[in-house]
């Protein structure tokens, strides 16, 4: 093949050289007109041996979208999305505030339409649609959840500003950065050049200042009842241990404020005190939150007056968040891996602070609330005819094991899951970390291309698995071979709204009246749809008798390379 093949260099090369380089796996897409550049570039580049990403058709952009995001969650590598102008941008949608809300980097690339008109420059507006398309401030649709919304103005310097996006999405708190090119752009002549990524890497992780780290463990040192909170800090996989170490060390209740975005503590462990402050937190004399953004319901509960509150946090104040505050003795701005490395640290270097005596009487009482939590969260065989979500959930319990991966995205039965598949392995339970439904489908699919050797299971509503685009989801998962398994919680509606109404109008006439216009009765044929776009194992399941052998057929076609989804029709909202 000779070298003029790859000629000439345009700014579409450069960015897929650059993305190349920076290490992203794939490209998850959704083109159209503002492609052509990109299309060619691509063609060019597999005519003449050159590597591109993997390119994954992504026929709706919230599936890509949240497919990008669950492979980042997973691996920590911020994955590329590209969209089509303004209408694409839009059809992300939730999908990038679940990501900027769950601090996960996703690289987002939009086309803009050309900016000119009279064959001035190569690229330029060719077809109707592209005056449409033409709006005053496209990067405004995405710009308070994005990190970085920018425009490439000349193919020139592509390279430094796609290196500059991943090293601001990659730096804490870590988040989507969103770029848009013009065909014309895309086109002009362009250079390598030859960047050193070891001049490009994130802002490293910060710890605590010496003075914080002293009064903190003196505090817990003296703590009788000290209490620790997290929710995510899980997203390090190196952080449970460190988490485990100090939780022993002095033994502290450590709660996984619900719901957990990670598997934080192991759900086994006996300082694992459950998934609510509330009960523990009206006690406790010191509380550690680290890495938790709503670590208990102001309303509901919170610490009494002399308690000491210490809060870690990458983003400790939460500052694009207007109406939010909590309060606390400090707030520490910090690297929660490395501030637990600080502390655990300084307890093993002044181990003569510790009450020994006070924190085994302490351990004893902890062991006694777990062990008998668990308990009470054990499912007990009754005589129901219909399925239960808690015999569903324990049913699941057969088809797992310690390495699964759990995406839970039940709603008003994911604490339910979380009490009933304790997680016990860092990496091993994700949740959207946002508030946009539907996360689940996509992001198990980019978990799977991410980690194909891997068990991934979806537990979802049926609500969140409409949201999810199934037919764009079953779709790519077939196309691309990424197999996983879909248990629905279909209980035909949406509790949520039911529950909320009914608790802040328990005498109200939606009460009396009980109509709520939550109802997706009569509920549609939802396996059918994975069936359809993707070849996959659907089973609806209404008779507890017939679950745990649906359960066992959907685990074995996702390990022939299947996926599958198994609906369990629910006591219906």
């Amino acid at each position: 093949m000779k070298d003029d093949v790859l000629l000439p260099y345009t700014g579409a090369d450069a960015l897929n050289d650059a993305l190349m380089l920076a290490g992203v796996d794939c490209v998850f897409l959704n083109s159209g007109t503002d492609y052509p550049p990109i299309i060619e570039s691509w063609a060019k580049y597999e005519a003449g041996g050159k590597k591109t990403p993997r390119i994954i058709i992504s026929p709706h952009e919230y599936a890509g979208m949240s497919a990008a995001q669950g492979y980042a969650q997973i691996t920590g590598k911020a994955q590329a999305m590209f969209v089509h102008v303004d209408v694409g941008t839009q059809n992300l949608g939730g999908a990038i505030h679940n990501a900027y809300r769950c601090r996960t980097p996703v690289f987002v690339l939009a086309g803009l339409s050309p900016y000119t008109m009279e064959g001035e420059l190569p690229g330029g507006r060719n077809a109707h649609i592209q005056f449409l398309q033409n709006v005053a401030d496209q990067g405004s649709i995405v710009r308070e959840y994005t990190k970085l919304n920018y425009e490439y103005r000349t193919a020139k310097n592509i390279q430094q500003m796609t290196h500059r996006a991943l090293q601001i999405a990659h730096s804490e708190p870590m988040g989507p950065v969103y770029m848009m090119a013009t065909r014309e752009v895309l086109e002009e002549d362009s250079m390598d050049v030859s960047t050193d990524l070891r001049l490009w890497k994130p802002v490293s992780p910060a710890g605590l200042d010496d003075e914080s780290v002293s009064v903190l463990t003196r505090a817990l040192a003296d703590a009788k009842k000290p209490l620790i909170i997290t929710s995510y800090s899980g997203r390090n996989t190196e952080c449970p241990p460190a988490l485990v170490k100090l939780a022993e060390t002095l033994a502290i209740p450590v709660i996984e404020a619900d719901p957990p975005v990670n598997m934080n503590f192991p759900g086994d462990h006996p300082m694992h005190a459950g998934f609510q402050a509330r009960g523990f937190i009206e006690h406790a004399d010191v509380v550690l939150v680290i890495d938790c953004d709503m670590p208990w319901m102001p309303v509901l509960t919170g610490p009494k007056a002399k308690c000491r509150v210490f809060y870690i946090d990458i983003d400790p104040i939460k500052e694009d968040i207007p109406l939010w505050y909590i309060k606390s003795e400090r707030f520490m701005r910090a690297d929660s891996y490395t501030a637990l490395g600080q502390i655990n640290n300084w307890f093993m270097q002044n181990p003569w602070i510790l009450n020994q005596k006070l924190i085994e009487s302490r351990r004893a009482k902890v062991v006694e609330i777990h062990k008998k939590m668990r308990d009470s969260w054990a499912y007990k065989e009754g005589g129901d005819e219909r399925t239960t979500p808690e015999f569903l959930t324990e049913c699941l319990r057969d088809i797992i094991d310690d390495d699964t991966v759990i995406l839970n995205e039940a709603i008003t039965n994911g604490p339910l899951i979380s009490q009933m598949l304790p997680r016990n392995k860092p990496g091993t339970l994700f949740s959207s970390g946002g508030s946009s439904l539907g996360w689940n489908g996509g992001a198990a699919v980019g978990m799977k291309l991410a980690c194909p050797k891997k068990d991934i299971m979806a537990l979802t509503g049926d609500g969140s698995y409409i949201f999810s685009c199934p037919t764009a989801v079953h779709w790519m998962a077939g196309r691309y071979n990424a197999p996983f398994l879909t248990v629905i919680y279909n209980n035909q509606g949406w509790n949520a709204p039911k529950m909320i109404t009914r608790g802040q109008h328990p005498d109200g006439y939606a009460a009396k009246a009980d109509n709520y216009w939550t109802s997706l009765a009569p509920g549609a044929q939802l396996d059918k749809i994975a069936e359809a776009a993707g070849g996959a194992f659907a089973r609806t399941v209404a008779a507890p008798g017939e679950l745990r052998q649906a359960l066992a057929e959907a685990r074995d076609a996702v390990r022939g390379g299947r996926c599958a989804v198994v609906n369990v029709l629910l006591p219906p909202v």
